[in-house]
């Protein structure tokens, strides 16, 4: 008979919001496989819970995942867990979750603390429809191309960010996205837990003064222009697309890339259109 993996929320910050469920499922099973071990067996300590304990993490899910699997078909519960949150958000969890669902195994996800969904709520931003965007790219041209992608959504923005990079990242966003609300948070649940709410503008000028601490969420406000461009001008041709465009500020390199975009066509058509403007 199967056995069964428990998705089991660890607490982001303060221990005292681990649940009873999850208490109590860590101490049933047979192995808890951990994101860090170290990390994972100071939190069974403070519960006085001793279980087996393996590595399942980026580096090694592709041959561990495998191994936990064939554990459950034999019949063994595993409990996976990450270092704190929600496993199968921005972490291999996911990777697992759907080999145990392409093998039939059944998985149980439990309910629990989850970082992003308590900076959301927290923000004062608009909770209704809201995107997960999760980690940005490190290479920057990445992370500008993906910035430049999401810039006309109109939901609320979510996304994960150390502190190495945190004033790239609010500078990429000025420049792309211009001024818009922003709730940055930190040490969420912890002592020093922070959210500054302001602008993207306002915060780059406060980093500029400041050194960021900590692992930070931003909650982005959408795009509220959230007509789209193309939906307002398909009846203009590509001259007129890019001479409006050029109007309202935006470099003629920039423009005749959008419309080419946009239309699905090659960048040097729209070119010969507008050599003149």
């Amino acid at each position: 008979m199967k056995g069964k993996l428990y998705i089991c929320p660890t607490p982001i910050g303060n221990l005292e919001d681990i649940t009873y469920r999850t208490l109590k499922v860590l101490e049933s099973v047979d192995m808890i496989a951990a994101e860090d071990t170290r990390h994972t067996l100071k939190l069974l300590n403070h519960f006085n819970i001793t279980k087996p304990l393996t590595s399942y993490h980026e580096h090694n899910k592709n041959t561990k995942g495998k191994i936990l699997v064939d554990e459950i078909k034999d019949g063994k519960n595993i409990a996976l867990v990450s270092d704190a949150g929600m496993p199968g958000i921005s972490d291999p969890g996911e990777d697992i979750i759907r080999e145990c669902i392409e093998n039939n195994i059944e998985v149980e996800v439990l309910p629990g603390a989850s970082a992003f969904v308590i900076a959301l709520v927290g923000s004062g931003i608009e909770t209704r429809r809201f995107t997960f965007e999760g980690f940005l790219d490190r290479d920057k041209k990445k992370k500008k191309k993906r910035l430049d992608e999401i810039k006309n959504i109109d939901t609320t923005l979510i996304i994960y960010e150390s502190p190495h990079r945190l004033k790239e990242t609010l500078k990429f966003m000025a420049d792309i996205w211009g001024n818009r609300k922003i709730s940055l948070c930190r040490e969420l649940t912890k002592k020093h837990e922070e959210y500054m709410r302001t602008t993207i503008e306002e915060a780059r000028e406060y980093y500029e003064e400041n050194d960021p601490r900590g692992e930070y969420i931003l909650i982005v406000d959408g795009n509220k222009e959230s007509v789209k461009e193309t939906d307002i001008y398909t009846n203009l041709s590509e001259r007129e697309y890019v001479k409006i465009l050029m109007d309202k500020g935006m470099s003629k390199k920039d423009a005749i890339k959008m419309v080419a975009k946009d239309r699905s066509l090659k960048k040097d058509i729209v070119y010969k259109q507008v050599l003149d403007l």
